[in-house]
């Protein structure tokens, strides 16, 4: 079960040994692969390899015209005014929402007898061998190795908003 202080080791802990070489396209769904690498707790000289994908949607640009048509489930109805305001001194309150799929289903997993550190060095070799642009070695927590997916999309979110934000600005849609 994951508690909340296993979710905090996880975010702590886990690296991304290597990034893919692309960021999130603005106008088009991404697909970045996936090898996460951890040690099992209970085992020792083994390393569990757990590939599959992630499937990143194309970013939604909201911008405050929309914000009428969003229901602010909770919220007073006097934060349409505060957005007006905003809009009427001239500041940009654009944002760009991600959507991600982890396709579970599509996870495979392989246990390797060796130890995590040789295991990560053969996985960034294998990779820079490979070329795949899209690949992600991502080293884990075996427990919460899912916390490690979810670590490594919101990198690849940061990484990609600047761009992003660029492309909507170039073809005027900011």
């Amino acid at each position: 079960m994951l508690t909340p202080d296993n979710f905090q080791y996880a975010m702590e802990t886990t690296k991304v040994l290597h990034e893919p070489d692309r960021r999130i396209e603005t106008f088009g769904v991404t697909r970045f692969a996936f090898e996460i690498l951890t040690e099992p707790m209970d085992s020792v000289g083994k390393v569990c390899i757990r590939r599959g994908e992630v499937e990143a949607q194309k970013p939604q640009l909201i911008k405050p015209d929309g914000f009428t048509e969003i229901e602010l489930e909770g919220f007073d109805p006097k934060v349409l005014k505060v957005i007006d305001h905003f809009k009427e001194k001239g500041l940009d309150l654009s944002f760009l929402q991600y959507g991600f799929q982890f396709k579970r289903s599509d996870v495979s997993t392989e246990t390797i007898h060796d130890n995590l550190e040789s295991v990560c060095d053969k996985a960034l070799k294998a990779v820079r061998y490979s070329g795949n642009p899209s690949l992600a070695i991502i080293q884990g927590v075996d427990d919460a190795w899912e916390v490690g997916i979810m670590k490594f999309t919101l990198d690849m979110i940061m990484k990609s908003t600047e761009i992003n934000r660029f492309d909507f600005k170039r073809r005027g849609l900011l």
